[in-house]
């Protein structure tokens, strides 16, 4: 899947990342130009320097940084052409599923191909992707891309309606995963593609209710075992470094003595007041101003005014009244955001048992693969 070199190549697709929320995919093609509000790029000069570079524009307007594609990028960065499946929801299907290396899976919807790239990945060119589209030109699209990012040997692409036609193959799927406006319709032929050699698993993304519990008698009437259903919702928190809290005492002492301060403040204050109005009370009106030669009383032999309270310094606390304290250090905190995305789709999960073949009074064996109603 994509490029593997070190270095960026003519005709590689990477992902230029300009914002969080400002993220797309480019094929570097020599004589274009790429321009954006954070600046001018020429295709030219991404050639040859490494993925992950930051680039800075010809006109100085900014820069962006040019990333490898993977398939948790491309699901940030590619043409939506229908709603798509995010990481959150991906990841739990993979796990559930039990998708790894070499599992053969099939997917019925393959929509704008955020789902299809990251099981490309998962099942690697051991495994392989039957991927099956209603809309033709969606179709044409996906397949388009597959090809430009080097997955037409894992994927395999088909245009046709699954509910109706069902799929193209039979007793050979490790999973299947049907994201369809009607799932059930689909789950009878799901089965038939399933393996009767081991256990396999099924699932159904549906964005409401209703569809829900439909698909849920459908499995039930199919056979399948082990049927629920989740809902995937994101909770990000933030991470911040702050100063470790103070103890219960500490905030206490801390407390009074601001208390005790804020009182001598008010004190003095007063006692300012007090003494001003009796310096003001002894300065004489205006028509009988002392003569020349005359002492003044406002000021003291030296030649400067009395110090005020305000003017006298702050008596040092006493030792009883200072806690030992821990010098400061700093701790992560985490705390959930404030907006969290919210519903998406629900995900039914159900597991095909097989059972063990009989042998019938004829001498034949047969396998059965199904639960009596």
């Amino acid at each position: 899947m994509w490029s593997t070199q070190r270095e960026v190549a003519a005709g590689d697709v990477v992902i230029i990342w300009q914002t969080r929320e400002l993220i797309q995919p480019l094929l570097i093609t020599p004589g274009k130009d790429f321009n954006s509000r954070f600046g001018h790029y020429r295709h030219s000069d991404l050639i040859g320097i490494p993925y992950g570079s930051k680039v800075t524009s010809r006109n100085g307007r900014g820069f962006i940084h040019v990333l490898r594609p993977t398939p948790e990028l491309w699901t940030m960065a590619l043409p939506h052409r229908t709603q798509i499946l995010y990481l959150a929801d991906i990841a739990f299907i993979t796990s559930w599923l039990d998708i790894r290396c070499g599992s053969r899976v099939i997917e019925a919807g393959t929509g704008s191909g955020s789902f299809s790239h990251s099981i490309a990945r998962t099942v690697g060119p051991r495994g392989h992707l039957y991927s099956y589209e209603f809309h033709e030109a969606r179709a044409e699209k996906a397949r388009e891309e597959f090809v430009r990012h080097g997955m037409q040997d894992i994927v395999t692409l088909t245009h046709r309606n699954v509910c109706k036609d069902g799929f193209t193959v039979e007793n050979m799927a490790d999973a299947v995963f049907l994201d369809l406006p009607a799932p059930w319709e689909a789950v009878g032929h799901a089965k038939k593609a399933l393996r009767k050699d081991r256990v396999t698993r099924i699932c159904c993304f549906s964005p409401c209710m209703e569809q829900v519990l439909r698909a849920v008698n459908a499995l039930n009437e199919a056979g399948f075992t082990d049927i629920c259903m989740y809902e995937t919702l994101l909770r990000p928190h933030e991470v911040q470094q702050l100063p470790t809290p103070l103890s219960l005492d500490s905030v206490i002492d801390k407390l009074k003595r601001l208390e005790k301060f804020r009182e001598e403040k008010r004190l003095r204050q007063i006692a300012n007041s007090k003494r001003k109005r009796e310096e003001d009370s002894d300065i004489p009106e205006p028509d009988k101003r002392p003569r020349i030669g005359e002492p003044d009383t406002t000021r003291d032999e030296g030649g400067s005014r009395p110090p005020l309270i305000s003017d006298l310094p702050i008596p040092p606390k006493a030792d009883d009244d200072v806690n030992d304290e821990v010098a400061e250090t700093s701790v992560n905190w985490s705390r959930v955001c404030h907006e969290v995305r919210g519903h998406t789709s629900y995900l039914t999960f159900a597991r095909l048992v097989p059972y063990p073949a009989e042998t019938s009074s004829n001498g034949e064996t047969e396998d059965r693969t199904t639960t009596s109603e």
